[in-house]
């Protein structure tokens, strides 16, 4: 069985390869109202979506990411992507937002216990609807850790992000720069169990 919706699932693929081009607004605005009509536990809708389109901050945010994560650096048989290598993969990327042009934090509230599932329902409403509409994104997860020197904290409080809040992660978007999408790893089998 297939139709559009199925189809746009199986095809979308992470980009982290991005023209210097921003998107359009609509666009944004389509792929904002995705992440709006996610799945919240309670109906809580408590995420909050913080959009940076300022290249310098998205910039010097990236790097901050990138210093402070801890991430394994891949070997020639285990990788994230040779097509599109993350940061685990290509020790000189030095900005852990791949120069997207346009960067969503996702926010939820400290004391609230599913706020990280919300926002990652929101994210891939959000990264399928971008991928429907021609835009590529890529999921990057732990994004407090962009916020850990100053610069980040005084962000924040620029952004006027509550301090009940911290940010759970972030969805890059913007325009493939490859003209063709990398390819998708096969399926594993083995991991439907019916009982």
């Amino acid at each position: 069985m297939t139709n559009a919706v199925l189809e746009n699932i199986m095809t979308r693929r992470t980009i982290r390869r991005f023209l210097d081009k921003q998107i359009q607004e609509e666009e944004l605005q389509a792929v904002l109202d995705a992440g709006l009509y996610a799945p919240s536990a309670g109906g809580r809708q408590g995420v909050l979506f913080v959009v940076s389109q300022n290249k310098e901050i998205n910039e010097k945010l990236g790097k901050i990411k990138r210093s402070n994560s801890t991430v394994k650096m891949s070997t020639d048989t285990v990788y994230i992507s040779k097509e599109q290598p993350s940061i685990a993969d290509d020790p000189d990327i030095v900005n852990a937002f791949y120069d997207a042009p346009a960067v969503i934090t996702l926010f939820v509230p400290k004391n609230f216990l599913y706020g990280p599932y919300d926002a990652s329902a929101a994210a891939e409403n959000m990264l399928l609807a971008a991928h429907s509409i021609g835009l590529g994104g890529c999921y990057i997860g732990s994004a407090w850790e962009s916020f850990a020197d100053p610069f980040g904290q005084e962000v924040l409080k620029k952004w006027n992000i509550r301090t009940d809040y911290y940010a759970a992660l972030h969805v890059l978007l913007g325009y493939p720069k490859d003209e063709q999408m990398p390819k998708g790893k096969a399926r594993k089998d083995g991991r439907i169990i019916r009982v």
